[in-house]
């Protein structure tokens, strides 16, 4: 039987003192301080945003205008030999006409080097990406949607492009 009271009294717990427990009841004075040293590095933090987006805007804009000095400078070869051509309007018309086409080209090139190939393909499949339809004629020899003329360049990739060819394509009868 003492058996069944051993097992049947609990143990008496363990005293808990007022000293065991640590309690911290925060100081006024310490909420106070945090707070104010919190909104401090949150005030700083959107100083630090406001001179980075200022400091963003500015390396975009020298960015852009670095750019368009570079593309500028690209052209001037291109209105010196326009120049050139001018200058010579009154000698021989086929050499004012050689001298154009050339300037012509190195125009071309200039788009070319910034990634706008120019496209005037004639015979090509009509390609909604690459061209613009001004005129549809009739041509029974060829499939439909053939490109048989170009009115006017395109320059340009599928997803970057200055403008489509403007060309005319081919139907067939009926």
């Amino acid at each position: 039987m003492e058996r069944a009271a051993d097992h049947s009294t609990p143990e008496p717990a363990a005293d808990v003192t007022e000293g065991d427990r640590t309690e911290t009841v925060p100081d006024h004075a310490d909420t106070s301080a945090e707070a104010a040293r919190l909104d401090d590095r949150w005030r700083r933090a959107l100083a630090d945003l406001d001179n980075l987006r200022k400091r963003y805007a500015k390396d975009l804009e020298r960015e852009r205008a670095a750019e368009v000095t570079k593309v500028s400078a690209a052209w001037l070869p291109v209105l010196d030999n326009l120049e050139l051509a001018l200058a010579h309007a009154d000698s021989d018309s086929q050499t004012v006409v050689d001298g154009v086409k050339a300037i012509r080209d190195q125009a071309v090139q200039v788009l070319s080097r910034f990634g706008f190939e120019r496209h005037d393909e004639v015979g090509v499949p009509f390609s909604p990406q690459l061209h613009e339809v001004v005129s549809v004629v009739v041509r029974p020899d060829l499939p439909s949607g053939t490109v048989i003329d170009v009115v006017r360049p395109g320059y340009g990739e599928d997803g970057r492009q200055l403008r489509p060819a403007s060309v005319v394509v081919s139907r067939p009868e009926g």
